[in-house]
């Protein structure tokens, strides 16, 4: 596997970038003939489509349509370009996608919700126009991750089995969700940087690792601010150490950004730079604490899905922003990136606004009651996707855990049950995975999200336990005050056995914007206030609490089915379209330090 051009493509004097955002040709292949028709070439019935974009709800033919399709784009590459390597990335194409240009096959990509790079340098033409050809398919097979519906059935079986069919409560949005942007290097290029930062006193300390590509080259510069230090390249890799005095530390309270370039030398000649953003910033658990910046930190704030109507999962800046300055105005200072890698546009913004993320890859409802051969499958790319994710975001201050699974389950746990060899493979994968994060980035706690009921020997895995906990909601239903009884105890226990820091990641109450009752009662927007209230003030309590995601920001669409009311979850504190419920306000006057 290749993880070659996850650096953000960036526009500079040695780099040129264009976004093709915008209409491309697009068609649907449910018998998939493309590929022998060579629709690669030209689509034999086009209408029109957004990229960044779904196709589920925008054509009414489509919208529960999961199967093959197509996209399709001309352009002419500028003069300018010649003589540098040509890249095309996808920044998320969910769930399958082969590229082609100008004919030629280049490229597939297993996986959505994260980038990956073609070089498509060989088939380029500069007299005419280049046809881009993309094709894509979301269909919800058992092997994938998240895995489409199986025979356990999990907590979506039976009669909760919604339309279309999934293993995980959100709707499974398809197509090209993210930009596709091509981009060119020069043919010695920086390929890769890591930056890793720890503090010495007053001190920031930072470890910057290149590694290039292409020709040989013999060295160059790292500079932050004032700061130059000289790096030689090794067999394309080099590692510089720099000390930055009296560093301003990056933290919720002041997001301050340094700006570091790396620059490649030949002869004394620049060939190649890249400027990146840097927090210097630390972050681990230690005791019953996770610390920043060596001191203690509570999080506040949500799960997050990137869904809003009619751009469904694909990239909304205007959204993102709205988001992330709702969250400021509740002083919430962190949310969990739900249940897959969002986009490296939402973890800019947050670089320069303070927020803290939890980034997780897409494992959410794994499922250890299938068949071994099916869970060797999903490990497999919960390998791929766990690599690719920490190589995208590993330079961001504002990622600070990786989370490499989201509710995994022996069978089903609201009805019990589980057997003992589902149990132990969950164990050898979890360990693996928590290895496998720990050896490409020993510098962020790791984490795992336990389901009510499931494995608790699970989540002795991990540095830290987090918990989705729903008393009083899904069990002892309407019954608050006996739920929470339950919830302490069972916090306690856990605490008591695995002498952990607990997040709290989901807690809530669906509830209907505009529907009130007295006394509360479920949906109600009073019922979601008091399930909040009676969750914040039991961590209030207990002082291995580390803090408190509730679930979840703003209701979003799920598929259809007798489980969700107009096919949305209703948790949110804010609805769909961004309009804040009772709960916005009173998590406000909790939150909120000034």
């Amino acid at each position: 596997m290749s993880l070659k051009g996850l650096l953000f493509p960036q526009q500079n004097h040695h780099r040129n970038l264009i976004d093709t955002s915008g209409i491309w040709e697009f068609q649907a292949d449910p018998n998939e003939v493309g590929e022998l028709e060579q629709w690669f070439l030209s689509l034999p019935s086009p209408r029109f489509i957004p990229v960044p974009g779904t196709w589920n709800d925008l054509f009414d033919d489509l919208k529960n349509y999961l199967g093959l399709a197509w996209y399709r784009k001309s352009l002419v590459m500028p003069a300018s370009w010649r003589g540098q390597r040509v890249f095309l990335r996808v920044g998320s194409a969910n769930y399958e996608a082969k590229i082609w240009v100008n004919g030629t096959f280049l490229s597939s990509h297993h996986g959505g919700h994260l980038p990956f790079v073609t070089d498509i340098t060989d088939a380029l033409v500069w007299d005419k126009p280049n046809v881009i050809a993309i094709s894509v398919e979301n269909k919800p097979l058992p092997e994938r991750v998240p895995s489409g519906p199986t025979p356990t059935g999990g907590l979506f079986g039976g009669p909760f089995t919604g339309y279309p069919a999934t293993t995980y409560d959100f709707f499974p949005y398809a197509g090209l969700q993210r930009a596709v942007l091509l981009y060119s290097v020069p043919e010695t290029q920086i390929e890769d940087l890591t930056v890793m930062t720890t503090i010495d006193g007053e001190d920031g300390l930072l470890e910057v690792r290149v590694k290039t590509s292409g020709k040989s080259a013999y060295g160059g510069k790292i500079q932050l601010e004032n700061l130059v230090t000289d790096f030689e390249l090794i067999n394309g890799e080099a590692t510089a150490k720099m000390r930055v005095p009296k560093a301003r530390l990056w933290s919720p309270e002041d997001p301050h950004l340094y700006a570091l370039t790396v620059t490649l030398e030949d002869a004394g000649n620049v060939i190649d730079s890249y400027t990146l953003n840097v927090g210097i910033r630390t972050i681990e658990v230690r005791g019953d604490q996770i610390l920043l910046n060596n001191s203690p930190i509570y999080l506040t704030g949500f799960g997050r899905h990137e869904d809003f109507p009619i751009s469904g999962r694909s990239t909304n800046l205007s959204v993102i922003v709205r988001d992330l300055e709702l969250m400021r105005w509740m002083g919430a200072n962190s949310f969990r990136a739900t249940h897959y890698p969002h986009s490296e546009e939402t973890a800019q913004l947050a670089d320069k606004l303070g927020i803290l993320i939890i980034a997780e890859i897409p494992a959410v409802s794994f499922n250890f009651a299938d068949s071994d051969e099916l869970i060797e499958a999903r490990f497999a790319q919960c390998q791929v996707q766990l690599e690719e994710l920490i190589q995208r975001d590993k330079n961001h201050p504002s990622v600070i855990v990786w989370n490499i699974a989201n509710e995994p389950m022996v069978g089903n746990p609201l009805t019990g049950g589980g057997s003992e060899h589902g149990t132990q493979m969950g164990l050898k994968v979890f360990e693996a995975l928590y290895k496998q994060a720990k050896s490409h980035d020993p510098s962020r706690p790791v984490t795992l999200v336990g389901v009510m009921n499931g494995p608790r020997a699970w989540l002795d895995v991990t540095d830290f336990i987090s918990i989705n906990r729903y008393n009083g909601w899904y069990a002892q239903v309407g019954q608050l005050d006996v739920g929470i009884l339950e919830l302490e105890k069972e916090i306690d226990e856990i605490y008591a056995t695995y002498k952990k820091p607990i997040l709290f990641t989901e807690f809530g109450a669906d509830t209907i914007a505009g529907m009130h009752n007295q006394p509360s009662e479920m949906w109600t927007e009073e019922y979601q206030v008091e399930f909040l209230r009676e969750y914040l003030d039991l961590a209030d309590k207990k002082p291995y609490v580390v803090g408190m995601q509730m679930w979840v920001f703003a209701d979003f669409k799920t598929g259809q089915g007798i489980f969700r009311v107009n096919g949305l979850n209703h948790k949110g504190v804010f609805t769909r379209d961004r309009r804040p419920k009772m709960a916005a306000h009173f998590l406000k006057s909790r939150w909120k330090k000034n």
